[in-house]
């Protein structure tokens, strides 16, 4: 066992677990600053409205986060369920504008290894294009991932998306990261892990859900539709709110999501 003090004192790189000497567990993760910095605030962000399950955060310091360790177990049944409800209350819990990162939370943020800039808009589509989707295929074209031609591709479905996006909505709590390997269940507890959290639509925290196929996905997206109903069409959209994952992994992992998301480009480009 050991103190916080000295966890947060401590040298080394990665994920690890320890005990603190009251015996609680915690999870010590070291990395790049700026990366520590932005989850510390967007854990204590998605937490304030107290609806989803989200690891506390102890302590920080330079490059370094110490939080407590979330239980594991196997889902009870009516977790699914629960968590679709919650969802919808974290996203209703709002966001300054589009883009805005948690408070005390870098501009300069990230998604997984990948950079992610806050800049923050007032109009979902061009912010959307210009934030969360461009950035990332014009950084494939500059790793050698993607020709020129993909980039245009990607240009002209970012031109449809104010005819796509569906009806305004108003700026959400997003984890901004929410695949599947960062939902844990526990119980009656679905817990939120590894946010990119930002202002963004609704929408793509769910599109993002079915990218790699959360369990059970359909009971947590019809609990979340009874419980904050989605706009008409919105299943017809997903594949446009998938665009901002597929084009992080692309940079990330290369070719083979490149082609998934340049499918989603086809699709999209397609009156």
């Amino acid at each position: 066992m050991t103190s916080l003090e000295e966890l947060l004192a401590g040298s080394g790189h990665g994920v690890r677990m320890a005990t603190l000497d009251d015996g609680t567990e915690v999870v010590v993760k070291t990395g790049e600053p700026s990366a520590i910095a932005a989850e510390a605030a967007g854990l204590r962000w998605l937490a304030e409205p107290g609806v989803v399950a989200v690891p506390d955060v102890l302590g920080t310091a330079e490059g370094r986060m110490v939080s407590t360790r979330v239980p594991t177990g196997r889902a009870a049944p009516g977790a699914a369920e629960r968590f679709g409800r919650d969802l919808a209350a974290l996203h209703a819990a709002g966001a300054p504008a589009f883009g805005s990162p948690p408070p005390g939370g870098p501009v300069h943020a990230w998604i997984g290894e990948a950079r992610m800039v806050n800049e923050t808009g007032d109009d979902w589509p061009s912010w959307y294009a210009e934030h969360r989707v461009l950035p990332y295929a014009r950084r494939a074209r500059e790793q050698g991932t993607f020709s020129a031609d993909d980039v245009a591709r990607v240009e002209r479905a970012c031109a449809r998306f104010d005819e796509v996006a569906g009806p305004p909505e108003a700026p959400a709590r997003l984890h901004g990261d929410l695949w599947t390997g960062n939902v844990l269940w526990a119980g009656e507890s679905a817990w939120v892990i590894d946010p990119a959290a930002h202002g963004g639509h609704r929408e793509t925290d769910l599109a993002m859900l079915a990218l790699f196929g959360a369990p059970q996905l359909e009971t947590i997206l019809a609990a979340y539709d009874e419980a904050a109903p989605l706009a008409a069409g919105w299943r017809d959209r997903v594949g446009m709110h998938q665009l901002f994952p597929l084009l992080v992994h692309t940079v990330l992992f290369g070719g083979g999501y490149g082609g998934q998301a340049l499918r989603a480009c086809e699709q999209l480009s397609t009156p």
